[in-house]
């Protein structure tokens, strides 16, 4: 595979076609052999495929009915970043109900302060680190200083996050490029910095605050909605690699999918200007902070709120584009969805 240093450094190289590709696909045998151990591997394959399927099936069969233990994380530390407010602090504070110790991240030294001191007097261990986790190098301190002090993070809470109300032609370049560092490359930093640990160990947990638009592609939010849905793909595609990595049932991977909750004060005020503040369920950051935590501890990979919501985020992109917008237009009473910037 080319560098990504040396890309526009080096000359197009065209991949073989034609006789070439197909002398190279069937390592120089003949077609007509390599056509009947083609169909003979297929068929092989789809036996083992419904051998190996049968005990998932059973296994999500019974756990329709059967809900799977709590694991318990007493002792362990996680990491939590904006955690100094709103849905951060709650699940600091949940955390720390399971006896787990908290480092606490955020820009805000006031209320991270406020926060430590709530959980000290849980009887957990709790300190500040204040860091801009966008920034590469200040997360690479950040680990330091927290192993340094604390030890090493087992749960690794990735929450930080903006909700910037810009559509895709309003607000500054850097003000985009900020809005992505923070809600997408920040995971990338967080991850870098801490699953090597959790690696070695064999052991770790890490949480995702995605977000219902990670499924709902809505407009005038153009630039949070391509960050969620790349956590959304991040998270998948790191709980794949850790299957292959034979780390499935040692490092597990929770992605959260909320719907509106009740945290800063602009977001509210923006669903009373689009009237539909009465048509929405709002929830609290502690029952949305309750379930997260709740989900964690049973290793569940995604956690809807509310988790009725879950089969239609999940399916919502298979449905005609035309009915979504019918569904979005009577949602908003044919008033469209205005500017939110102004």
């Amino acid at each position: 595979m080319e560098r990504i240093s040396d890309i526009g450094a080096t000359p197009y190289e065209p991949a073989p076609r034609g006789e070439s590709l197909r002398k190279l696909r069937n390592g120089g045998r003949s077609s007509g052999l390599e056509s009947l151990k083609f169909a003979l591997s297929i068929v092989l394959d789809c036996l083992t495929f419904v051998v190996l399927v049968i005990p998932i099936l059973v296994r999500y069969a019974v756990g329709l009915f059967v809900s799977p233990q709590k694991k318990k994380i007493a002792g362990q530390l996680a990491l939590v970043t904006g955690g100094a407010n709103g849905l951060g602090r709650e699940i600091c504070l949940q955390l720390a109900k399971e006896g787990c110790h908290i480092a606490v991240n955020d820009l805000d030294a006031t209320n991270g302060a406020k926060t430590v001191d709530d959980l000290k007097k849980m009887g957990v261990k709790a300190k500040f680190f204040k860091a801009d986790i966008s920034n590469y190098d200040a997360v690479q301190g950040l680990r330091k200083e927290i192993e340094s002090s604390l030890g090493p993070v087992d749960i690794l809470v990735n929450n930080a996050g903006v909700l910037p109300l810009m559509s895709l032609r309003e607000g500054k370049p850097e003000d985009i490029q900020k809005v992505l560092e923070i809600n997408l490359l920040s995971h990338f930093w967080t991850l870098r910095a801490f699953i090597e640990g959790m690696i070695t160990r064999r052991s770790g947990h890490i949480v995702a605050i995605a977000s219902a638009t990670s499924y709902l592609p809505v407009g005038r939010l153009v630039s949070y909605v391509a960050s969620k849905y790349g956590v959304r793909g991040l998270m998948e595609a790191l709980n794949d690699e850790m299957y292959f990595d034979g780390l499935q049932n040692e490092i597990h991977t929770t992605t959260v999918f909320p719907c509106f909750m009740n945290t800063r004060k602009e977001v509210i005020n923006t669903l009373q200007k689009l009237d539909i503040l009465s048509r929405m369920p709002i929830f609290s950051t502690k029952r949305t902070a309750r379930a997260i935590v709740s989900g964690m501890l049973r290793n569940q990979r995604h956690v809807f709120m509310p988790k009725y919501v879950g089969p239609f985020l999940t399916h919502y992109e298979t449905i005609p584009v035309e009915i979504r917008r019918v569904a979005t237009k009577l949602l908003l009473q044919n008033k469209g969805v205005p500017k939110l910037m102004d």
